[in-house]
């Protein structure tokens, strides 16, 4: 992960190498690895990233450098019981990135991308939005074993909610996503994960309404 880091640092200055993008890296990483997530880890960190790079080849016009540094800091200030964890990350970017050698211009679309991911409703047309976007929802289109693990991870970051509560929210968070026109905005995204991500999200939807 830092080796990945450290190319994206000097791609987004342009080659220059210096200052030592290492020490913002471990610095993430550290932010990823805190004990209160379960969900938002480095794994899921990693999935992101996976995920930017399958999309990439199939959005032309992206920013893909701006794109991976907003999954970079997306999450990176992350706490469960706090609803401003979008914009502490994008304030986290807005700080970091610029005394890191990033040039304002590429910092300012960083943190404008990370700002999108609190609805995941970029603009029509909003090309990094929507691959940023699609990228980090990719994970509802998984397997229907991957998607359990998923849904019991994100319980887990919860687990200082009662049942009730948590259920509650967990389907308004559910019936706000299946209520968008398209969860995927890319045509990738849309051609392999929209189906199969509705399907994950019904079932759900459908053992929080039965209790199972």
């Amino acid at each position: 992960m830092l080796s990945r880091w450290n190319a994206l640092l000097v791609s987004a200055r342009g080659g220059e190498p210096d200052p030592d993008p290492a020490p913002y890296g471990r610095n993430l990483i550290e932010r990823w690895s805190e004990p209160q997530r379960r969900y938002h880890t480095v794994d899921h960190l990693l999935d992101v990233l996976n995920r930017v790079d399958e999309l990439a080849p199939h959005t032309p016009g992206a920013d893909i450098d701006a794109v991976l540094l907003a999954a970079w800091f997306h999450d990176a200030v992350y706490r469960p019981d706090r609803s401003e964890n979008e914009e502490r990350s994008a304030a986290l970017a807005e700080r970091a990135l610029p005394e890191a050698g990033v040039p304002r211009s590429l910092t300012d679309e960083a943190a404008r991308l990370v700002r999108l991911t609190v609805d995941h409703d970029p603009d029509e047309g909003d090309v990094n939005g929507e691959l940023l976007c699609d990228a980090d929802l990719a994970v509802l289109a998984g397997s229907p074993g991957e998607y359990a693990q998923y849904a019991a991870a994100v319980r887990q970051e919860y687990g200082f909610v009662p049942d009730g509560p948590f259920l509650e929210g967990r389907a308004e968070v559910l019936r706000q996503l299946l209520g968008l026109p398209r969860l995927f905005r890319t045509p990738y995204g849309r051609e392999r994960w929209e189906h199969v991500a509705r399907r994950n999200m019904e079932t759900e939807m459908e053992l929080l309404v039965t209790g199972d």
